[in-house]
């Protein structure tokens, strides 16, 4: 019976993050706010059946708080290996202590790319940014080779939030 409860215990947020992750988690940047919008996905091991600990969780952050880190950590997976991610720091302005940690990227060289893209935009505004060689992609569309995928929640910004990380202070114009 003990291991019973303790197999359900150990698959059920796995199980859980299968059938309730997003189809992505974007980030939307926005130039003439300084803000940058989050659409972070909150998960806990250790509560599995809770409510408040799991789901989407859209934040906001000014953009004068955010800084980039970059992790390598050695993880003994069955092959062994090094895994890096690339994380947006939010700090909190008045200490300088980290209140919010958010992937930017699971690789180094993409999270410099990325970053690098981010703060060019926010400083300079898209006329600055180089020209992509291949389009960017649609999370949306439905053609992901898994199917399970497909089956994913849709990004879903809340109303106001979506308008506020799309507009202009003081205006309906997208930024």
């Amino acid at each position: 019976m003990l291991a019973w409860i303790a197999t359900f215990y150990l698959l059920t947020p796995y199980i859980r993050l299968d059938l309730m992750l997003p189809r992505n988690e974007p980030i939307r940047f926005n130039r003439c706010r300084q803000k940058v919008y989050f659409y972070h996905y909150r998960f806990d091991r250790i509560r599995p059946l809770g409510r408040k600990s799991w789901g989407v969780k859209p934040v906001t952050y000014e953009w004068n708080t955010i800084t980039a880190e970059y992790y390598r950590v050695y993880l003994p997976m069955g092959h062994g290996g090094v895994v890096e991610k690339v994380m947006l720091s939010v700090r909190a302005p008045e200490t300088g202590e980290v209140i919010d940690r958010l992937l930017l990227a699971d690789n180094l060289e993409k999270g410099k790319q990325y970053w690098v893209i981010a703060r060019q935009f926010m400083q300079s505004g898209p006329e600055e940014l180089p020209d992509f060689k291949y389009a960017p992609h649609d999370p949306e569309r439905d053609d992901h080779p898994n199917p399970f995928h497909r089956l994913a929640p849709k990004v879903e910004w809340p109303a106001d939030m979506g308008l506020e990380s799309r507009t202009a202070p003081g205006s309906g114009d997208q930024s």
